[in-house]
């Protein structure tokens, strides 16, 4: 078998897969950007990963940048990870009861993080905001929250809404089955404009609950921040006694150990965290300071519980994961790789088809002329066309990307530097069929 698919590949057994998964699942799936609706063609169904590859269901073998959309920053099936899971499921699976390894995870997060003192599991990163949001609720005795076009918290209702016509206007529902109650409740306005948040609070005085943000937008392409919108925003939340909530779903544990909190040092007052904990399983969290946690059920009246909670599985994952990131040099390494990813398309980039935006190990291909792109609103649309050719040459060429130009990609520390050279040779080739 051939290390990689070079060019007519051969997708026969992901086709037919994906002829009896609809049958099964709604547009056969069960998340919808996997449908690669985005850049059309047939789904490959993977079978096995390890390291920096995956192998899907025809034998093809490619160099994985999606890598499970980024939680698994030392690259798949890690050796590490595995023994220790064995390990623990010998003793069971789940108990829907306390045990050690929650003790053990937690601890390792908060010592090591000082932006947060107390901490709550659960089982994804949507769990974590759903929470996180009742509780700035709870602890507020406020309603209404202040969220930005562009940026993705979740399928949480609340949370899907796109911004109405005007700076400060209710928005509308992104997704039916949002009752029109709860879109009442979500001001959205737009990334990096500081006269919209202003006007916000000014229009909705003592209402605002939280303002909540991914303080590195990476749902929607990579919609780099400056420091100064975000430091705004902790200023005019602390003025107006509204919680400041930092989505770091995506950036927590990417970044550095302390996410963009700790990059960009500034203290949110609630964070959620995603999958990256869990090592491959189903994990999130949400902490902030121990006045405001002690509001969570059961010491406050805010309730949230959930029976896969603290899952002792997931949690030894957890343990195993983090603390190979926290060991010395770890994310310098890694920083060292990227860029060294980057730079190298860059180079074979010659007719500057597209820009590269990239933060800590975190890259993004936008089919742009803009130096910078900090909202939604920059992103052409027909842009997407460019990179839907450019995606399925770099499958034929065992690259593999998440299937959407707005999506982001991820370097862990499994890819070697043959992999980079090799991923750099092959976006020039592609390039040259994009041409």
């Amino acid at each position: 078998m051939a290390i990689f698919a070079l060019e007519f590949m051969n997708t026969t057994k992901s086709a037919q897969l994906f002829e009896q998964a609809k049958q099964l699942f709604p547009g056969g799936v069960n998340s919808p950007v996997r449908a690669f609706r985005s850049v059309g063609g047939t789904p490959v169904f993977i079978e096995r990963g390890k390291g920096s590859r995956i192998w899907d269901a025809d034998g093809n073998t490619y160099i994985d940048y999606c890598c499970s959309w980024g939680p698994l920053i030392h690259g798949h099936a890690n050796d590490a990870v595995l023994d220790a899971v064995n390990s623990t499921m010998r003793n069971g699976t789940s108990f829907g009861a306390p045990n050690q390894h929650e003790n053990a995870l937690a601890r390792l997060i908060l010592q090591n993080n000082r932006f947060i003192n107390m901490i709550r599991f659960v089982s994804s990163g949507t769990e974590a905001v759903m929470s996180a949001i009742r509780l700035a609720r709870g602890y507020t005795g406020r309603n209404k929250i202040l969220k930005f076009e562009g940026c993705y918290h979740g399928h949480v209702d609340s949370l899907l809404v796109k911004a109405g016509s005007g700076l400060v206007t209710f928005g509308n529902s992104s997704s039916a089955g949002v009752p029109a109650s709860f879109v009442e409740e979500t001001i959205t306005v737009p990334l990096n404009n500081n006269a919209a948040v202003e006007q916000a609070f000014e229009k909705f005085k003592n209402e605002i609950a939280c303002v909540i943000i991914e303080p590195v937008p990476a749902n929607n392409g990579l919609l780099l921040q400056g420091s100064e919108f975000l430091k705004f925003l902790r200023n005019i939340c602390t003025q107006h006694h509204s919680l400041l909530l930092f989505d770091e779903v995506i950036s927590g544990f990417r970044l550095g150990f302390t996410g963009a909190a700790g990059y960009y040092d500034i203290q949110p007052d609630i964070i959620t965290y995603g999958k990256i904990i869990g090592g491959g399983f189903p994990v999130g969290a949400y902490g902030a300071s121990k006045q405001i946690m002690e509001c969570v059920s059961p010491l406050g009246n805010v309730y949230q519980a959930g029976t896969l909670s603290g899952n002792p599985v997931a949690m030894t994952a957890g343990i195993v994961q983090l603390s190979e990131c926290l060991k010395p040099g770890f994310y310098e390494d890694l920083d060292k790789k990227t860029d060294y990813l980057v730079a190298g398309i860059q180079k074979v980039n010659r007719f500057k088809l597209f820009q590269l935006f990239r933060l800590g190990s975190v890259f993004w291909i936008a089919f742009t002329d803009k130096q910078n792109i900090r909202s939604a609103g920059d992103i052409d649309p027909k842009s997407m066309e460019y990179f839907r050719v450019l995606y399925h040459a770099l499958l034929e060429h065992g690259v593999y990307m998440g299937p959407s130009g707005y999506e982001v990609g991820f370097v862990s520390s499994a890819h070697t530097y043959q992999d980079l050279d090799t991923t750099i040779e092959a976006f020039e080739k592609s390039l040259n069929k994009l041409l």
